[in-house]
């Protein structure tokens, strides 16, 4: 079998709050480590990452979709130029047991034909569809029919019109880390929990709801309209930040944001304004990082 991988990178973690998914470690090995990995040990070549680049890893080519934070289906169609090999294992980055459910892919691919991918379901029999094996030239067909570079499709809309085999993984395999509770259950599941560090992640990033009432909070103390606190732009600002520059940086970024957008007017478009300046010095803070 002559394999590819592209390793899903690039989401907006918002029940994270913004937080680099990829770089969330279990054990001391971070989930895109682990998808590597995984990767890795299945033979795949190239290793095509899409997302911000987060990870020096040598094995790592990175590509970013366009439009950025474009979901699942714009990332695939952005790596898919990379890809010369007649088949291609497409992985999440955000599975703690990747690499039992590569495994467990490679040994039922082996087992007998498939026509145009073989993916896994999970528990309850839903695909997933960002753990499975395609061809190369099923996608491509399938590509072009997708609209928009296939900006904000769902990966099913790619799916569609194509022959994909199932089968049911391992318990558990194909679970995700979408919220501090999910790594809290992986880590434990791992055997190598830290309650110290639990506490500390998870004091960093509230619930969507709770989010909203800390916003209401500070708008009725402080006397804001709903426009002069922006939470969205200012999550994927540490989002962002976090992700090119370091995870220390994000705070410190949303400060200077709003200090440099209270000395132009402080009005929504300053700020605006000045968090896209900020984010434009992050994405190539790694370039100028490397420079001599």
């Amino acid at each position: 079998m002559s394999l590819a991988a592209i390793i899903l990178a690039g989401g907006r973690a918002s029940r994270l709050g913004g937080a680099a998914k990829p770089l969330l470690d279990i054990g001391g090995v971070t989930l895109l480590q682990t998808a590597a990995d995984a990767a890795d040990a299945a033979g795949c070549l190239p290793i095509v990452a899409v997302g911000p680049a987060t990870d020096g890893n040598a094995r790592l080519r990175w590509v970013r979709e366009e439009p950025p934070f474009g979901g699942p289906v714009a990332a695939v169609l952005a790596a898919l130029p990379c890809i010369p090999t007649t088949e291609v294992l497409i992985l999440a980055a955000d599975l703690p047991r990747a690499g039992e459910a590569v495994s467990f892919l490679l040994e039922t691919a082996a087992l007998g034909a498939y026509a145009d991918g073989l993916c896994l379901t999970d528990d309850s029999g839903r695909p997933q569809w960002l753990s499975g094996i395609y061809r190369t030239a099923a996608l491509r067909r399938a590509a072009q029919r997708v609209p928009d570079s296939g900006a904000n499709a769902a990966m099913r809309e790619l799916m569609d019109g194509l022959e994909i085999a199932t089968v049911r993984a391992p318990a558990g395999s194909t679970a995700d880390v979408d919220t501090w509770e999910d790594l809290s259950n992986a880590r434990q599941s791992a055997g190598v929990s830290d309650p110290g560090e639990r506490m500390t992640e998870s004091s960093r990033s509230l619930p969507p709801e709770a989010l909203d009432a800390w916003a209401a909070a500070l708008r009725e103390r402080f006397a804001l309209l709903p426009d002069d606190l922006p939470i969205s732009l200012i999550l994927d600002l540490a989002r962002d930040v976090a992700g090119s520059v370091a995870r220390p940086a994000a705070p410190f970024s949303a400060f200077v944001a709003g200090l440099v957008a209270g000395r132009s007017g402080g009005s929504p478009a300053d700020t605006a304004a000045a968090v896209a300046a900020i984010t434009e010095l992050a994405a190539t803070w790694g370039d100028r990082a490397e420079q001599p």
